[in-house]
């Protein structure tokens, strides 16, 4: 049996964009019925507004979301990697 390989790892976010790391809260992100996971590919019109995120934890946690594709529009011509979304 094939081991998992984290799709962040296989798109260089981990390594490249940040450290790895060890999630501490669950979180979901949904464009309209479509449940997004890491690796997800959607196609712009579906991504066309922000979409609905739900994070796990205590009613006074606080947490940062940053949106990051590194390799947009293109793995050999990165320029838009840094850019705001939303």
């Amino acid at each position: 049996m094939a081991a998992h390989v984290d799709p962040l790892v296989v798109g260089r976010v981990i390594g490249d964009v940040v450290d790895l790391f060890v999630p501490a809260v669950a979180m979901s992100v949904r464009f309209g019925t479509k449940d997004l996971t890491n690796g997800c590919e959607i196609k712009p019109s579906i991504a066309a507004d922000a979409p609905a995120v739900q994070i796990a934890g205590r009613a006074n946690d606080l947490f940062t979301l940053i949106m990051t594709d590194p390799d947009a529009p293109s793995p050999s011509e990165p320029s838009m990697r840094e850019w705001l979304h939303w």
